[in-house]
């Protein structure tokens, strides 16, 4: 029984007939027959996302609850555009919207805490306000 995507060589390692994640990854409509694969694009996306947007509030200067919640709708709303409209991949086979909205969300979010606050303490916070 042969599959599609896994050619076995002559060692016994197993090749894959599909592109590589990366191709794949900035391809509209790939084929994701591994299932965890495609969670891994996603939640390596979202901290690339997270990152660079700590970078952008922290240069901005954006600060409070507004920032947070503009992160949040952004991270989410990227990832749900990226998956259902880009991959065209069906939601109840990673079991719903909700699942693939959350996959790396809170690492995600901690990263962009950190390089937020980084980049807007380094720039922003004045030495003179410390008190001895």
């Amino acid at each position: 029984m042969s599959t599609k995507t896994k050619l076995i060589e002559k060692n016994g390692t197993v090749k894959s007939s599909l592109p590589s994640i990366w191709s794949r990854a900035f391809s509209s409509n790939s084929e994701w027959p591994d299932k965890e694969e495609f969670l891994d694009v996603i939640y390596w996306a979202r901290q690339a996302l997270g990152i660079l947007l700590g970078i952008f509030w922290g240069l901005l200067p954006l600060k409070g609850l507004i920032g947070l919640i503009l992160f949040a709708l952004i991270n989410a709303g990227v990832i749900y555009i990226y998956c259902s409209n880009f991959q065209n991949v069906d939601e109840d086979d990673y079991g719903g919207t909700w699942e693939l909205t959350k996959e790396g969300f809170m690492t995600s979010f901690a990263g962009f805490l950190v390089t937020w606050i980084i980049i807007y303490s380094g720039l922003y916070y004045e030495t003179d306000r410390i008190s001895v």
